[in-house]
């Protein structure tokens, strides 16, 4: 691929858009992992005392931040929630131009949208640039732990009746990446965090029921040969066999990765020049230096 030619397109947008569209009537059963991450979202905003007038919500299923700032003391200081851009921009960030003026905005919001962009960092890049100076931004995306057991068992019943598999479950980011990606987009103050949970499920196909109700299932590019019945089944079966509860029931695991960062400006704290500190670091964790000699 020649530098020009932009980055690999790891997702089908179109197939995503779609996805999303059907899942609109079914996501409020599956919508747990959306309230969870605007609810920390929320929580932040309560521990900064200031002002948010002009606020856009990027979300692919918008509305769980919006619900979850209605009892938050935030609630005051926060103005209306824009729900920014139709269902294809939402659906595959960073595809097209941002749907805002550039430092137009106090405050973004994007939840559990961004492990579908194909380029993150120039995702991340567009919401830097239509934020004001001093704006914040708030996001939260997949991270690499999730559905590790559905990936494992898909690959392993796939290997069984094809002898070889295609990958079936997104390549989730690092959460450990997640203020090195907010630092290359221009951001300051980057902070990044990893909440990790397991839901548990009467079965396989319990899962992918709430998957596809989330709009969370398999758009990776490409022709890809469907699964078959079989694989299914033999999936679901190595699910119990190696992942299964005494109860009967089988674990899922989701990483939701937090991200939080700030537009420049010149108020904001920096970092202290090389060479500036008056402590040593031995003094300051009051460590015992070893000479090196016997």
């Amino acid at each position: 691929m020649s530098p020009s030619s932009g980055p690999p397109v790891i997702f089908d947008s179109l197939r995503r858009t779609a996805r999303l569209e059907r899942s609109e009537k079914l996501f409020s059963g599956a919508d747990f992992l959306h309230a969870r991450a605007a609810q920390t979202a929320v929580d932040s905003l309560d521990a900064l005392l200031r002002d948010w007038p002009e606020v856009a919500d990027l979300s692919a299923q918008p509305g769980s931040f919006a619900a979850a700032l209605t009892d938050a003391h935030a609630a005051a200081r926060v103005g209306p929630v824009k729900i920014t851009g139709n269902l294809a921009e939402r659906a595959a960030p960073g595809a097209g131009p941002l749907d805002l003026p550039d430092q137009s905005q106090d405050l973004i919001v994007s939840l559990m949208s961004l492990h579908w962009a194909n380029d993150l960092p120039g995702a991340l890049s567009q919401i830097r640039r239509a934020l004001k100076p001093d704006g914040l931004f708030v996001g939260t995306l997949l991270g690499a732990g999730t559905l590790k057991e559905l990936r494992a068992v898909l690959t392993e019943a796939e290997l069984e009746h094809r002898g070889g598999a295609q990958a079936r479950v997104s390549p989730f980011a690092d959460g450990f990446d997640g203020a090195a990606l907010l630092q290359r987009a221009g951001f300051a103050l980057p902070v990044s965090d990893v909440d990790r949970l397991t839901v548990r499920y009467s079965d396989l196909f319990a899962l992918i029921r709430d998957l596809r109700a989330m709009g969370e299932t398999n758009v990776l590019a490409g022709n890809g040969r469907p699964l078959t019945r079989g694989i299914i089944a033999r999936a679901a079966q190595l699910y119990s066999e190696k992942f299964g509860e005494p109860d009967g029931r089988i674990p899922a695991t989701f990483e939701i990765v937090h991200l939080a960062g700030w537009a420049p400006h010149d108020s904001q704290q920096k970092p202290l020049p090389r060479g500036s500190a008056k402590m040593r670091l031995a003094d300051a964790l009051g460590v015992k230096e070893q000479t090196g000699e016997d």
